[in-house]
C-alpha cells in the first residue's frame, strides 16, 4: 500500500519521493500538475491539489501514510477523507514559526498552526516536522542578481538557521519508516546560525565573485516585492527579521537524532548551487 507524497514537484517532496523509492517502498506522487512531474520508473502519479477537495479521494485511495504540506484551506476535509480511506499516519511539513509568541496573529505562522491544530483533532496519528528557514530561500538572491545586479536587504544582520532541503527529506523518511518516531513533533534546524550577510559571504566565496548588497529601508523593500508578495506577508517577514536582527538563532540537534548524521551546512548547499550565483 503506497505512501502519498503531496507537493511532489517541490524540492523536499521530490527528494523524498526518490529516497522512498530507492528503499523499495511503494510511493504515490501527488501534485496539482502530475503531468509536469518527473518520477522514478514505476512510481504512480496522481492529481492532488490541497485546495481542491475533489482531488482528495483518488489520491488517498489505499494509502497508509501521507507526507503533507501545510495548506490550511481545506485541511478539515483532507483529514476527514484520510481517516475514511484508512490512512494511519500523516507527516506534516510545518514551520518553526509556530513557536513564536505571536504565531496565531502572524499570517505566515498562522497557516501552519491551523493545519497542526486541525490534524491534532483528527483521528489519524500525525508527526510534525517544524523546520527553520530553508537554505533554498537563497535562490531569491540569485534572481535579484540577475534582474538588478544587487541584493537589497532591510536587515542584513538578521540571523537564520538555514536547513538543507535534502536533510528535511531524510528526516521525513525516518519518521515515515520508523514506528517509534510516529506522533512526535520535531524542531529542525541547520547546523549554523548565520546572518543574511554571512550567507551572502558564503555565496561570494563559492561563486568566486563579489556580490553587491545594499541596505534598504522597510518601506523600500516592501515596495520592491509588492508585485508578488501581499503586504501582510511582507510586513510579517519584516517584523520577523527585525526580531532576529543581531539575535543568533536557537539550534537543535534533532536532524542528527532522526537521520543519524550531522545536518548539511549552508556552504554545502551553496556549493551545490554556485552556478546560479556566478556572473
Amino acid at each position: 500500500m503506497p505512501i502519498l507524497v503531496t507537493g511532489s514537484r517541490g524540492t523536499v517532496g521530490s527528494t523524498l519521493l526518490t529516497l522512498l523509492h530507492e528503499q523499495g517502498l511503494s510511493v504515490r506522487a501527488g501534485s496539482r500538475s502530475p503531468d509536469k512531474l518527473t518520477v522514478p520508473p514505476g512510481v504512480e502519479s496522481v492529481r492532488c491539489a490541497l485546495d481542491e477537495p475533489s482531488t482528495f479521494a483518488a489520491a488517498l485511495d489505499s494509502v497508509t501514510s501521507v507526507f503533507l504540506y501545510a495548506e490550511p484551506s481545506h485541511i478539515g476535509a483532507f483529514a476527514e477523507q484520510a481517516a475514511s480511506a484508512g490512512v494511519e499516519h500523516i507527516v506534516l511539513l510545518s514551520s518553526s514559526s509556530v513557536l513564536d509568541p505571536d504565531s496565531a496573529d502572524n499570517p505566515i505562522a498562522a497557516s501552519h498552526l491551523a493545519v497542526e491544530q486541525a490534524l491534532a483533532a483528527a483521528p489519524v496519528t500525525t508527526t510534525v516536522l517544524r523546520p527553520g528557514a530553508f537554505a533554498g530561500n537563497a535562490r531569491q538572491w540569485a534572481r535579484a542578481l540577475r534582474s538588478a545586479g544587487v541584493i537589497e536587504l532591510p536587515y542584513p544582520g538578521s540571523y537564520g538557521d538555514p536547513v538543507h532541503e535534502r536533510d528535511l527529506a531524510e528526516a521525513a523518511v525516518a519518521v515515515l519508516t520508523r514506528p517509534e518516531l510516529r506522533g512526535g513533533t520535531y524542531h529542525l534546524t541547520g547546523p549554523q546560525s548565520l546572518t543574511f550577510a554571512e550567507q551572502i559571504a558564503v555565496l561570494e566565496r563559492v561563486a568566486g565573485r563579489g556580490i553587491a548588497v545594499r541596505a534598504v529601508s522597510r518601506d523600500a523593500w516592501r515596495a520592491s516585492v509588492s508585485a508578488y508578495l501581499p503586504d501582510e506577508f511582507a510586513e510579517a517577514l519584516l517584523d520577523y527579521w527585525a526580531s532576529t536582527d543581531g539575535s543568533p538563532a536557537h539550534l537543535t540537534g534533532t536532524l542528527e537524532q532522526l537521520t543519524g548524521r550531522p545536518p548539511r551546512s549552508f556552504t554545502t548547499w551553496a556549493e551545490e548551487h554556485a552556478e546560479a550565483f556566478r556572473a
